[in-house]
């Protein structure tokens, strides 16, 4: 791979844009490579996958100049192009391990939509984000699905009409980042807090975002029920039985 490095740390696998002479900008090889490095980290000892960028800004959107080079082709090229972009959108969410974007500087147009695909965005308080295709004509076209999601449709609208930036507390206070950092303290928050999560059982996480997702296509009623399921399913585990097991006795220790 030539625009992303993998590597696993403990039992967090961190994927890295390494494109900062290009502010880490998205083109169909770099897409691709990212698909390959979270399929990969699918079948690996990790838990959760954390994806961040080298350079002072996380991924200022899509690369202009390989669309430039792609003016005159054919339609099935631009469709081609925008898949594969779509297939690691896709990916994410199908994925049964969390991944978790850590933003620094700026995320801009498929930089941002490349965040909001996250489970779950950390961000440095320097961090800024913006959908701002629009202002050259271009549309944030697969990133709506999931903005509409994560902010509500007025907010949203909002968002891709405007381009506006969003600094890190405003985007946290919309909904699109999780948890702010002071700049100076980033790494280590973020370390510690990856470390946590990937704590947590695989298995009991595995189901919880499959279910997560899976309510998006449901109604109420089959939403509870498909709850009802999951929660007799994750019983039977292993570590439902020693997680149980470890709260009572530590409960009875402190009678």
């Amino acid at each position: 791979m030539k625009n992303v490095r993998v590597a696993i740390e403990g039992l967090v696998g961190r994927i890295t844009l390494a494109r900062p002479e290009k502010k880490n900008a998205l083109d169909r090889t770099t897409a691709d490579e990212l698909a390959e490095a979270l399929f990969a980290l699918s079948d690996s000892a990790a838990t959760v996958v954390a994806i961040d960028a080298d350079g002072t800004d996380f991924c200022a959107g899509a690369d202009l100049a390989a669309l430039e080079q792609m003016l005159d082709a054919p339609r099935q090229a631009h469709l081609d192009d925008a898949q594969a972009l779509g297939h690691v959108f896709h990916t994410i969410r199908r994925m049964d391990k969390p991944v978790v974007a850590l933003v620094r500087g700026r995320a801009f147009a498929g930089g941002a939509g490349l965040a909001t695909a996250c489970d779950i965005v950390l961000a440095s308080e320097d961090a800024r984000f913006a959908y701002p295709e629009v202002s050259i004509g271009f549309v944030p076209a697969m990133v709506m699905t999931m903005l509409r999601r994560c902010v509500g449709e007025k907010q949203a609208f909002d968002l891709v009409a405007t381009g506006r930036v969003l600094s890190a507390e405003d985007a946290e206070r919309l909904g699109l980042v999780s948890r702010v950092f002071p700049a100076l303290e980033f790494d280590t928050r973020a370390e510690g807090f990856l470390k946590q999560l990937a704590q947590t059982p695989p298995p009991a996480m595995a189901a919880t975002k499959t279910l997560f997702y899976k309510l998006d296509t449901l109604g109420f009623l089959d939403g509870i029920t498909a709850g009802i399921v999951a929660n007799a399913d994750a019983r039977s585990t292993q570590a439902f039985r020693d997680g149980v097991q470890r709260f009572t006795s530590r409960k009875k220790g402190n009678q």
